[in-house]
C-alpha cells in the first residue's frame, strides 16, 4: 500500500496564513539585489522582474529546444514515454517551486535556475558527458562538466547578461551529491564566480565544492535529485530493465509519486522559517539508499552501459577528432562551421573576442555538447558514411 506523508497541522496552518497575507521569507533572495555583468541592460520592470527576464532568455535560447531530444538515461529506445531532458527540467522546476512556495521563497529565481540547469548537457546522458570530458582532458588537460557548460551556454556562447544568482544556481546544482542540509554561501561578485568556474575547468573535483549562493539555489539542487530518483525507475520499468518491485520502500517509498510527496513534505517540515534546507535523518538515509539502489539496478546495468561503451564512446572520439581537424584545416564546408559557428554568430551578440576565435578544442566541445542524440547519430553517418559503428534502437514492439 502506498504511503503519502502529510505536513504537521502547525506548519500547514502557518503556510496557509503566509499565502493569505502574501508573506515572504526573510531568507529568500530579494531581487532588488540581483546582479548582472551589465546592470545598465535588462533592468527589471513592473511586468518583467529580474528573474522573469532570466527565464525568458533561457526558454528562448536556441539550445532550450534541444532538450526535447536529449535522453535522460535510456538513449537507445524508440519510446515516447521515456523521459527526455525537456521533461526533466520541467519536473525539477515544478518540485522546486512547490517547495519554494511553501517556504515563501523567490519562485522566479527558482524557475530560472531549474529551466537552465541542464542546457549545456551532452547527448546520451551522463555517459556522453563522461566521454566528452575524457576527450577534452586528453587534448587540453581541462575538464568538461555539464553544469559548467550550462553556464558557458548562457554566459559566453550566448552572452545573455543573465544574473549572477541564476548562473550560480545552475553551476552549483550538482544532483549527484546529496546532503542532509543545504546552507547557502553568499557570492558577492562575478569576479569570484569566474574564478570558481575556471577552477572547475582546471580540476573537475572543484565542481562538487560549488555551493548555491541563495536558498532558492539550494531548493533547486535537492529538487534535481527528487525529480530523477523515481522517474528513472519508471523509465527503467518501461524499458524492461528492472521492475519497481525490486526496489525497497523505506521511509520515502519506492514509487515516483510517493518519493516526490514524502521528500517534499519532509523538506518543508524541517526547513520552514529556517535559513537552510533540511531533511531529517530517516528521510535522508532513505534518499541515499534509494539513490544507491538506482545506481546498482539501473545506471550500472550492463544493458544500459555496454551499448554506450561499445558504440557511442568510439563514435564520439571519431567525431571529435574529425571536427578538430576541420577547424585546424579551416574546412569551411564542415558542419562545425556551417551548423555551429555560423549558427551561434547569427545571434549577433557583442563579444570581446569573435566566437570563431575560441580555442579549437573548446569549439568542438561546445558543438558536441549542444547536439541532440538524433543529431549526433546523423552527423556521424554524414561524416563517416557506411561505417560499421551503428546504434541499434529498441523499437516500440520489441
Amino acid at each position: 500500500m502506498l504511503n503519502y506523508e502529510r505536513l504537521s497541522d502547525n506548519i500547514s496552518k502557518q503556510i496557509e496564513n503566509d499565502r493569505r497575507n502574501d508573506n515572504l521569507s526573510a531568507f529568500g533572495f530579494n531581487e532588488e539585489n540581483a546582479l548582472r555583468r551589465n546592470n545598465e541592460r535588462d533592468k527589471a520592470s513592473a511586468i518583467r522582474t529580474a528573474f522573469i527576464r532570466d527565464t525568458d532568455k533561457i526558454i528562448h535560447c536556441p539550445y532550450f529546444n534541444r532538450y526535447a531530444d536529449k535522453t535522460q538515461v535510456f538513449s537507445f529506445y524508440k519510446n515516447d514515454d521515456i523521459s527526455h531532458r525537456i521533461l526533466h527540467v520541467q519536473l525539477v522546476s515544478r518540485i522546486a517551486r512547490t517547495i519554494g512556495k511553501a517556504l515563501c521563497l523567490n519562485l522566479d529565481l527558482i524557475e530560472a535556475i531549474a529551466l537552465g540547469h541542464d542546457i549545456g548537457h551532452t547527448p546520451f546522458g551522463h555517459e556522453g558527458e563522461e566521454f566528452l570530458d575524457e576527450l577534452l582532458f586528453s587534448h587540453t588537460g581541462r575538464h568538461f562538466s555539464h553544469n559548467i557548460q550550462s553556464v558557458r551556454v548562457l554566459d559566453k556562447i550566448f552572452p545573455y547578461n543573465i544574473t549572477l544568482q541564476t548562473l550560480n544556481g545552475i553551476a552549483a546544482h550538482d544532483g549527484e551529491m546529496e546532503l542532509s542540509e543545504y546552507h547557502p554561501k553568499p557570492l558577492e561578485s562575478f569576479a569570484e564566480f569566474d574564478r570558481q568556474i575556471e577552477a572547475c575547468f582546471a580540476d573537475k573535483r572543484n565542481v562538487r565544492k560549488l555551493v548555491p549562493a541563495t536558498l532558492e539555489g539550494c531548493v533547486m539542487r535537492i529538487s534535481d535529485i527528487i525529480a530523477y530518483l523515481g522517474k528513472d525507475r519508471q523509465d527503467a520499468e518501461r524499458a524492461h530493465i528492472v521492475s519497481n518491485a525490486e526496489f525497497e520502500g523505506g521511509a520515502i517509498g519506492s514509487y515516483n509519486a510517493e518519493i516526490i510527496n514524502n521528500l517534499i513534505v519532509n523538506i518543508v517540515e524541517n526547513s520552514y522559517k529556517k535559513p537552510y534546507i533540511k531533511m531529517d535523518d530517516k528521510h535522508f538515509a532513505a534518499l541515499k539508499k534509494a539513490k544507491a539502489d538506482n545506481y546498482e539496478l539501473i545506471y550500472k546495468n550492463d544493458s544500459v552501459k555496454s551499448a554506450m561503451r561499445e558504440t557511442v564512446k568510439p563514435m564520439m572520439a571519431r567525431v571529435y577528432e574529425r571536427l578538430l581537424s576541420d577547424l585546424e584545416n579551416e574546412n569551411s564546408a564542415s558542419p562545425i562551421f556551417t551548423h555551429h559557428i555560423s549558427f551561434v554568430n547569427k545571434a549577433h551578440y557583442k563579444r570581446d573576442i569573435p566566437y570563431e576565435e575560441t580555442e579549437p578544442n573548446q569549439l568542438v566541445t561546445d558543438y558536441i555538447s549542444s547536439m541532440t542524440d538524433d543529431y549526433f547519430v546523423d552527423l556521424y553517418s554524414y561524416l563517416f558514411p557506411n561505417d560499421k559503428l551503428q546504434i541499434e534502437y529498441k523499437g516500440y514492439f520489441e
